[in-house]
């Protein structure tokens, strides 16, 4: 994706905030005037922490770390899983789980249920029971995918969330707060930015906003695993050149 300019956050709507009588007095650096009792956003703001939350998630990526992706309300789920899938990154886009960080040994035991239910599901024995036992453990499964499927593949905690509204996703915030792991957020008028380690301030209502965004934080991380897959390459080469100058000397001897 190519590098965001203002013109496009202004197209999108970026700028837009809550009622003046809604806002945070903390998110006051940030916003640029107010407009018919609306906060208007500072869109060069915008733009400053969009590139230094590029840059460190960049580093997170391509040191091997996962990011989580959490965004549970309706207009942002829908495109925040699919860039999360399209990554192969951890999302929660149903229902945070209390405990989902800090209590991660219990929701481990979660995903191997789930993934027990899974293979019990594709064997002969399934076929076997009861039409109403078949029906509890695919109902179970079902349930359980609804909530933990995004996360599916995580084996230990991830590096660092990424959060559409952080007020309604708050005790995300708290948890991952608490464990000492970085959030990058679009954080909007009504919101404290002190809450998270990269604000970017943003209307994370409007689907044009949330949507631009996102997509710019995930190209940001597809140029980090891709930083990365060169650097394995690169080490790869240096091996195998180290070994054939070995194998050179050898014969010489």
């Amino acid at each position: 994706m190519s590098k965001i300019e203002y013109k496009d956050l202004l197209d999108a709507g970026v700028h837009f905030g809550h009622l003046t009588r809604k806002w945070d007095p903390r998110m006051s650096p940030y916003i640029f005037m107010e407009k018919n009792g609306i906060h208007i956003i500072d869109l060069n703001k915008t733009l400053a922490c969009l590139e230094e939350a590029s840059n460190a998630v960049k580093q997170i990526v391509r040191s091997g770390k996962k990011i989580m992706f959490v965004a549970t309300k309706k207009q942002a789920k829908d495109l925040v899983a699919a860039e999360a899938q399209r990554l192969n990154m951890p999302y929660v886009t149903e229902r945070w789980l209390g405990g989902m960080l800090t209590n991660f040994a219990t929701i481990r035991k979660s995903l191997k249920k789930m993934s027990g239910l899974e293979k019990l599901m594709k064997e002969d024995a399934y076929k076997n029971l009861a039409k109403k036992e078949r029906l509890m453990v695919s109902r179970d499964k079902e349930k359980m995918e609804s909530v933990l499927g995004g996360i599916a593949d995580l084996s230990r905690l991830p590096a660092a969330l990424f959060v559409v509204d952080i007020k309604r996703e708050h005790i995300a915030i708290a948890e991952a707060q608490k464990l000492g792991i970085p959030v990058f957020a679009l954080v909007d008028t009504n919101s404290n930015p002190n809450e998270v380690e990269f604000p970017i301030p943003a209307n994370d209502d409007a689907f044009k906003s949330v949507s631009l965004l996102v997509k710019a934080f995930g190209a940001a991380i597809e140029e980090g695993l891709s930083e990365r897959k060169r650097d394995k390459d690169d080490a790869k080469l240096s091996e195998e050149e180290e070994a054939k100058k070995a194998v050179d000397a050898e014969v010489k001897e």
